[in-house]
């Protein structure tokens, strides 16, 4: 199944709906109406039961080398400004937020707003010779779409600093050194490779996924006994679940479970 949009390709098969940036000709550098349409798509893989991951990539040689600069010396009022501003920041909020697992797959470049969309994914793959990098105050410009807050909490302040004042590119292998990626896929076999991982996690139970995200994602905000609490309310909830008793069933007959989200 495939739904028609001008500056993303979206389509589902096998439960992943793949969201691919589609303006190569610029190299997927985002404007006002990819961050619309980005978030339709989002919107459209949250509500459709049959979908249970996400992959977000580029089309042709990028992931997304950020604004599309050409765009922004078109004059645009302040409040023109401010709403293209806004739209990154609610992209990135809706893939942190999403009741399923979002990954970017990283082909090419990840700059700027790319890198940020990526960061803000719960896994970042990246091919071998992508390169992701934050120049916002390279070029007097600033941070967007929560880095400030989820960068840190993936390689640490200390790095997270060299990678913000620096503006550094960093390769597939390095990112996943540190801890920024999670996987580093060889180039011929990227997308192939990337569809794999996405392909495993879909065969976990979707409630489960939904309720660990939530939790992991805002650990920082909770104490240790509110984490006790919503934990013990999450295993509650999840024994109520069919999926809940297909896996029991798959264990005892030493077979992999077939989860459906009921």
């Amino acid at each position: 199944m495939s739904t028609a949009f001008e500056t993303i390709i979206y389509s589902v098969e096998d439960a992943i709906a793949e969201i691919r940036l589609n303006r190569p000709h610029r190299l997927n550098a985002v404007t006002q109406q990819l961050y619309d349409e980005l978030n339709q798509a989002l919107d459209h893989a949250q509500a459709d039961r049959q979908v249970r991951v996400v992959i977000i990539t580029g089309e042709g040689r990028a992931f997304c080398v950020g604004a599309d600069l050409k765009e922004h010396k078109q004059g645009r009022t302040a409040f023109d400004r401010r709403q293209y501003l806004r739209g990154e920041q609610e992209v990135c909020k809706k893939i942190y937020t999403l009741g399923k697992p979002v990954i970017s797959a990283v082909n090419g470049f990840a700059l700027g707003a790319g890198a940020e969309i990526a960061i803000a994914s719960d896994f970042l793959v990246m091919a071998e010779s992508a390169r992701i990098g934050l120049p916002e105050i390279s070029i007097g410009n600033f941070l967007g779409g929560g880095v400030t807050t989820l960068l840190p909490r993936l390689v640490g302040l200390s790095k997270a600093r060299e990678l913000v004042f620096l503006g550094e590119r960093i390769d597939g292998a390095e990112a996943t050194r540190i801890g920024l990626a999670t996987r580093c896929f060889p180039d011929d076999q990227f997308l192939v490779d990337a569809r794999r991982f996405a392909k495993e996690i879909a065969t976990k139970a979707p409630f489960s996924m939904e309720l660990a995200k939530n939790l992991l994602n805002f650990s920082s905000d909770a104490t240790f006994e509110a984490a006790l609490i919503a934990e013990l309310e999450g295993m509650m909830f999840c024994s109520t679940t069919a999926d809940w008793q297909e896996g029991i069933d798959a264990f005892a007959e030493k077979r992999a479970p077939v989860f459906k989200g009921v």
